[in-house]
């Protein structure tokens, strides 16, 4: 889990596995009775597969940019996701915030503090793209917004978090947003405790459906624990 002070894409697996045939026969003859023949036949085979993809607020209403798609389709049976320019979106989307706009940068060379998601979270004709913004120094979540491919290529902005240690994910169709609580003496690394919010899409927005608060013990990293005695002989 990552989280924030102030966070690209759904995987596809399949397996498939394919027996053998093996076919045998046998026969024998002897001169006191007549032929006598028997044939064995044995088919085995076998297949698995499997698929797999990792604040409130009211849907928007602008589409923010037209992305082409790529056109590399995986091996597998699963209908490929259509990859983004996640940096893009953000920066020509006007319901992001205008700091994390002009503040999202590289961290090193080309590389951007931004985690991208894709799956099925507003029953679209596309996946839809969950795209986390970080910063450099400490991977700290500082927004986590939700993007719905529209019939024309755009894509809209339907849900946006700023909130301090924000991180989004996809849970079997569901939104899944944690928050990290930090008291006032609560270092970055090491907060108080955090609140795990699930959201579900539903009537052209997202609704939240569960939370869960959860208190981190406050002995937890702060400091090593001290050696154990040693004994002389």
């Amino acid at each position: 889990m990552r989280g924030l002070t102030g966070s690209g894409d759904g995987t596809d697996r399949t397996t498939a596995g394919r027996g053998s045939a093996l076919r045998a026969g046998l026969a024998a003859g002897s001169t006191a009775m007549a032929g006598l023949a028997a044939f064995g036949l044995l088919c085995a085979g076998c297949s698995t597969g499997g698929t797999g993809t990792r604040d409130e607020g009211p849907a928007g209403t602008q589409p923010v940019a037209q992305v082409t798609p790529s056109t590399t389709v995986p091996t597998g049976t699963a209908k490929p996701a259509a990859r983004v320019n996640a940096v893009l979106l953000i920066k020509a989307d006007p319901e992001v915030g205008g700091q994390i706009r002009n503040e999202l940068k590289p961290c090193a060379g080309d590389e951007y503090p931004v985690d991208t998601s894709y799956g099925s979270l507003t029953d679209g004709p596309a996946a839809d793209v969950v795209v986390n913004v970080m910063t450099c120094g400490d991977s700290v979540g500082v927004g986590t917004y939700v993007y719905r491919r529209g019939a024309d290529g755009t894509y809209e902005n339907v849900f946006t978090a700023e909130i301090p240690a924000v991180y989004g994910t996809i849970d079997r169709g569901d939104l899944v947003v944690t928050t990290q609580v930090y008291g006032s003496k609560d270092a970055v690394a090491y907060p108080s405790g955090e609140d795990v919010i699930t959201y579900r899409w539903a009537t052209g927005r997202f609704t939240e459906t569960d939370r869960v608060h959860n208190d981190f013990n406050r002995a937890l990293g702060e400091g090593d624990l001290p050696a154990p005695p040693t004994t002389q002989n």
